[in-house]
Parts: structure tokens; C-alpha cells; sequence
């Protein structure tokens, strides 16, 4: 059984004072069901981890480069994320692909490179409108889970999200068939690549535009082991439904 997955994105967002939030998240979730995952800002992380020592929810980071140190003014190794207390990291999220110009073959290269350092991986993949319209979701999507995953991926150290372009902080959200149709066709790409055994261990997560009211109609398509989400996840107020209709499966 693949242990549900709800993980918080909350970009560029969050000062000191956004700790209150996950304290107040942590104490409304002694022992979760479900797993959870909290990706504040690089700024935040380690006093982060030395506030919620001792709970059961775990850190990530929102980006990380793919060598391990070096000349790359800004930015951050995977062995920083985790030195500082991350456990996971996201990474190839649309806003990187489009306003970074990131390509899939980076995002490998950076996914990798996190692996190595024991992080869990959460590789996002979506369309935009234009591609939706053009009716090839499908071969978008296939492009992407291809040259994005490393051949090194197991259940334990990748975590793929599907998270629509068009429905990222739009309040749109795609229909149960689209969901569906995306995430069956996930499911059997991973199969074939790597086998039923790692193929079916990994976790799928949907992402955009969710919320408390939609929560239960999205965690009961198949093949959806959880949620990535941005806005909803800066309060324990709008996270915790959430969290909850998860774990009623």
C-alpha cells in the first residue's frame, strides 16, 4: 500500500513569523495518517526543523542545484537542503520550468543529484492551456515523466505531482476524468520503465487550484495518493481539511 502523501508548497512565501503555522499544524496532527511534507523557503527551513523536532512532519526544499558545491552564486545543493534539515525537495514545478527555462534533462540532472544525498524527490509535470486545447496532454506529459525521472528512481526516493498549468492558482480545477485519464497513463508509463514493483510504490499527487472543497472528490480518483499544494498549505486553517479528507481513505 502506497501511504498517502500531502505535501505544501509555499514558494515564495513566509517570514519567522510562519512558524506559528506549523506548530499549529503539527499540534492539530500529533499522528497523522498520512504523511506530510512542508516546503517553505530556503530561509525558513532550518528553524523549521528545530520547531517541529519531534513531530511528524518533514521539510523540503522548493528548488536545488544538481552539483554539489562550487561557483553558483544563489543557489543551493541538495547537501545544504539537508544539512539544514530537508528531506525532500521539489523540484521541475511549472513556475521553474517557465520563468527559470528549465528543461526536463535539468530537472533530472538536479533530481539525481538529491537522490544521491538520500532526499525524496517530487518531480512536477503539467500542460498548459494552449497544450490542453491542442488535445496532447497525454504526450506532453509523457515527455516530461521521461526525461525528468532518473533511472535511479525507486517508491522511496521519487514522488511525481501533476499539477496542471492552467489550474495553478487560477481556482480552475480539471475534471475527474482529466485527473483520472493523467494519472492512470502515469502509472503505466512508471510500470513499463521500471517494473510493477517500483512502478506502483511511487506516489502520484495531484496539484492546482486544491482545496478543502474539492479534497474528497480528488482523493477519490484512482491512483491520486495525495496532493501538492500552494496557497492552502500557509495555514494550518486551510491545510488541515485537507489533510484530513486524505485521510479518510
Amino acid at each position: 500500500m502506497r501511504r498517502k502523501l500531502a505535501a505544501g508548497n509555499w514558494k515564495m512565501n513566509g517570514l519567522r513569523a510562519g512558524l506559528a503555522e506549523m506548530d499549529a499544524l503539527a499540534k492539530a496532527h500529533p499522528a497523522p495518517a498520512v504523511d506530510i511534507l512542508l516546503c517553505p523557503p530556503a530561509t525558513l527551513i532550518a528553524p523549521a526543523a528545530q520547531a517541529l523536532s519531534g513531530s511528524r512532519i518533514a521539510l523540503g526544499g522548493q528548488d536545488c542545484h544538481q552539483e554539489t558545491s562550487g561557483a553558483y552564486t544563489g543557489d543551493l545543493s541538495a547537501q545544504m537542503l539537508k544539512d539544514a534539515g530537508a528531506r525532500a525537495v521539489i523540484l521541475g514545478h511549472s513556475e521553474r520550468r517557465e520563468k527559470h527555462r528549465e528543461t526536463s534533462e535539468e530537472v533530472r540532472l538536479k533530481a539525481r543529484a538529491a537522490q544521491a544525498e538520500g532526499l525524496m524527490t517530487v518531480i512536477c509535470l503539467g500542460e498548459s492551456a494552449f497544450q490542453r486545447e491542442a488535445t496532447n496532454t497525454l504526450d506532453i506529459i509523457g515527455a516530461q515523466l521521461s526525461l525528468s525521472v532518473p533511472d535511479e528512481s525507486t517508491g522511496e526516493n521519487l514522488v511525481v505531482a501533476y499539477e496542471p498549468i492552467w489550474a495553478i492558482g487560477s481556482g480552475q480545477t480539471p475534471t475527474p476524468e482529466q485527473i483520472g485519464e493523467v494519472h492512470t497513463f502515469m502509472r503505466a508509463r512508471l510500470e513499463r520503465r521500471f517494473g510493477s514493483g517500483v512502478g506502483r510504490s511511487v506516489r502520484l499527487l495531484y496539484g492546482g487550484s486544491v482545496k478543502a472543497e474539492n479534497a474528497d472528490e480528488i482523493f477519490g480518483i484512482p491512483d491520486v495518493d495525495g496532493a501538492l499544494v500552494g496557497g492552502a498549505s500557509l495555514t494550518a486553517q486551510d491545510f488541515s481539511p485537507i489533510i484530513e479528507a486524505l485521510e479518510k481513505l
